[in-house]
């Protein structure tokens, strides 16, 4: 059994650039504490969230944290190790991947369209997240580096913040670890222009206490002047899984719902 989980973007950059620096150490940071919750015979982990005064970064008890429900893994098949074990060198993924994308936090109001067909969101409408020069390139890239399926997940809450949640699933770590770190997801700002963002840069506010083993991140805000909504995104690379994390508001996206979903659904993925 693994061990127990952690609970609770310059100038412009043009489209697909060409000049793609090598993804620099990117910065983590932990934030719960961890309870470890057997469910039946699964190897499910239920995972909680500190007392806010515990948290670095995050002491107050109207920090803005949003409540989500108690979070735990899919159980694996028999036999499967977890994607980050010893015994797993690809860091494979063989839990459901529909089962790992972050919930909607109480109260949300949930995208059912992001669901998609039987849980499997079309690679077309993870697209349309996107600029429209960016599509067909990008298209091409996911068909030739073996996309196999998307899972998705959004909701808006009460205070407008809209978040889109995908989880892209690939044959190898190795084709994960090199679009993360060559074309999508750079030090600097994102390789790929989302529909709506403008100009992004790599957060530099984005707290460094917190560190999620074996999850590669960058995380990105838009600069100012925000255009109709304030963004935020975030790539996560995590074995054979690229996950996409958007978040955005009118005004300001605020920083710590932001921190908050980034960090889970790290700790969901490692």
């Amino acid at each position: 059994m693994a061990p127990p989980l952690l609970a609770p973007p310059a100038p412009p950059a043009p489209p697909a650039p060409k000049d793609r620096r090598v993804l620099r150490a990117v910065l983590r940071w932990t934030a719960a504490v961890v309870v470890c919750a057997a469910v039946g015979a699964s190897a499910a982990y239920g995972i909680t969230r500190m007392e806010r005064t515990d948290v670095p970064g995050l002491a107050t008890e109207s920090d803005g944290r949003w409540d989500y429900p108690a979070l735990t893994k899919p159980p694996l098949p028999s036999g499967s190790p977890e994607p980050f074990a010893e015994a797993n060198k690809a860091g494979a993924h063989h839990a459901d991947l529909r089962a790992l994308v972050l919930p909607a936090p109480v109260g949300a109001a949930e995208d059912k369209a992001l669901r998609g067909s039987d849980g499997w969101l079309a690679t077309k409408d993870f697209l349309a997240a996107y600029e429209a020069e960016e599509r067909e390139e990008f298209r091409q890239q996911l068909t030739d580096d073996g996309l196999r399926h998307i899972a998705a997940r959004g909701w808006t809450t009460e205070d407008g913040t809209h978040t889109r949640i995908y989880l892209l699933h690939f044959d190898t770590a190795a084709v994960v670890d090199e679009a993360f770190s060559t074309d999508i997801a750079p030090y600097g700002s994102p390789g790929l222009l989302l529909r709506g963002a403008g100009s992004s840069v790599f957060d530099e506010d984005f707290p460094e206490q917190a560190r999620v083993d074996d999850v590669q991140r960058s995380v990105y805000t838009e600069s100012k002047p925000y255009g109709a909504e304030h963004v935020r995104q975030a790539y996560l690379a995590a074995g054979d899984v690229l996950a996409v994390i958007i978040q955005s508001r009118k005004g300001t996206a605020k920083a710590v719902p932001f921190q908050q979903t980034v960090t889970l659904q790290s700790q969901l993925l490692g």
